[in-house]
């Protein structure tokens, strides 16, 4: 018996009992419906998460001035007044791994403009900050290294400060006010939404660190400082060498504590990405014994159908039929069942994922290849559970089953 002849009479026999073959298939419609959305909204999730770890600079370091010990009692991070320009300069001259260095001072202040003002963390940086962070300007430009240098009165300003105090107008070229220091916007980042941990990242306002360092906040030593290395692979490496670095340019021997932090930002957000494929990979699991379910169904149906059609099977034993012919017959039943219910869930699958991104608004990711393991599942299910009941069929005696 071909294959096509087989699928025939598979189809023709569902056919006789539209209704029994058609719950059967409801079950793995909904299992494979459930698998592909599950998988979608996983994937979507792991997408975004990774667009927040590159949004935070995939190789950055983060330098903080540490704690101290005043009387037995620690002082916390940005404790010390020990992180210097001197130390910034010295990363990204001595460490080969650092591809950019960016010195930091921060302070939070209001910044008024016009009768409107707002509240945010004012941070001072250098022209490098960009490359550290991926960050990109939307309008305008990146304040130069010669306004570094001559502590220029110019900011740039995040999507959410421009909004609070400009509304829909251009800020480009507009007159701000940090604390009573007049200063030009001279560009708008681009939009960057929350971070990893939920803060708003478009809620900043950039300086030249030298401005805020000298006019604003009146010190001569750095918050922080931002590196990034040149590669992922090279980050630990990296670090061991900024540690190395500093603890010399510090003076620190032995078992002295360092007086500063090194942070890796991204760490947190990778731990989320893959917190959240294991969450995908349980989604899709109990899916899948939705599918499992479904297969016993498979099974039941096709017992019922080995037991109604028993003397159809005496007949086709009778005129030659071999065992094979009977078992081959019965599986592909239940294979086209199967696979005729999953082509059904893959497209209540596709319309679920468009629903779910068009109404709840999230990001889905659907690949060519969870379809394919949908169809392959699906098929597996009808051929283990459909395996018994043909096997059962293909070993009727004859003469019993001609008297039934």
């Amino acid at each position: 018996m071909s294959l096509r002849t087989g699928i025939r009479i598979a189809l023709r026999a569902l056919a006789r009992h539209k209704l029994r073959s058609l719950l059967a298939m409801l079950g793995i419609s909904i299992g494979v419906g459930a698998f592909l959305c599950s998988v979608a909204i996983g994937e979507g999730a792991a997408r975004h998460l990774e667009a927040q770890i590159r949004s935070l600079g995939d190789n950055m370091i983060w330098i903080e001035a540490g704690s101290r010990n005043v009387n037995g009692v620690r002082t916390g991070t940005y404790g010390t007044k020990s992180l210097t320009l001197g130390d910034a300069r010295a990363i990204q001259q001595e460490v080969d791994l650092v591809t950019n260095v960016s010195p930091h001072v921060n302070t939070r202040v209001p910044v008024v403009a016009g009768n409107q003002n707002w509240l945010t963390m004012v941070r001072g940086v250098s022209p490098a900050y960009l490359a550290v962070r991926h960050w990109a300007v939307a309008r305008g430009r990146m304040f130069s290294a010669e306004e570094v240098a001559y502590a220029a009165k110019v900011c740039v300003l995040g999507q959410t400060v421009a909004t609070a105090l400009f509304g829909a107008d251009d800020p480009v070229g507009q007159p701000i006010r940090v604390k009573t220091i007049p200063c030009q916007v001279i560009g708008v980042l681009a939009v960057k939404g929350q971070s990893p941990s939920g803060q708003d990242q478009d809620d900043v306002f950039l300086m030249p660190y030298t401005t805020v360092q000298k006019k604003i906040k009146g010190i001569t030593w750095l918050d922080d400082i931002m590196a990034s290395a040149e590669s992922p692979a090279a980050i630990a490496s990296a670090e061991d060498a900024i540690t190395a670095l500093l603890r010399q340019r510090h003076r620190l021997e032995g078992a002295q504590a360092d007086d500063f932090n090194l942070r890796h930002p991204a760490e947190l957000a990778r731990a989320g990405a893959q917190a959240q494929r294991t969450m995908t990979l349980l989604l899709a699991s109990i899916a899948s014994v939705a599918l499992h379910v479904a297969g016993v169904g498979i099974m039941n149906i096709m017992l019922v159908s080995v037991t109604e059609r028993t003397r159809e099977i005496g007949i086709r034993l009778a005129v030659g039929a071999r065992e094979r012919d009977i078992l081959a017959q019965f599986l592909t039943e239940a294979v086209t069942l199967a696979l005729v219910g999953g082509g059904v869930g893959i497209g209540v699958g596709l319309l679920g994922i468009a629903g779910i991104a068009y109404f709840a608004g999230w990001e889905t990711v659907i690949w060519a290849g969870n379809i394919a393991l949908a169809v392959g599942f699906t098929g597996a299910v009808g051929i283990f559970f459909g395996f018994y009941p043909a096997r059962k069929a293909s070993r009727l005696d004859p003469i019993t089953a001609l008297n039934q």
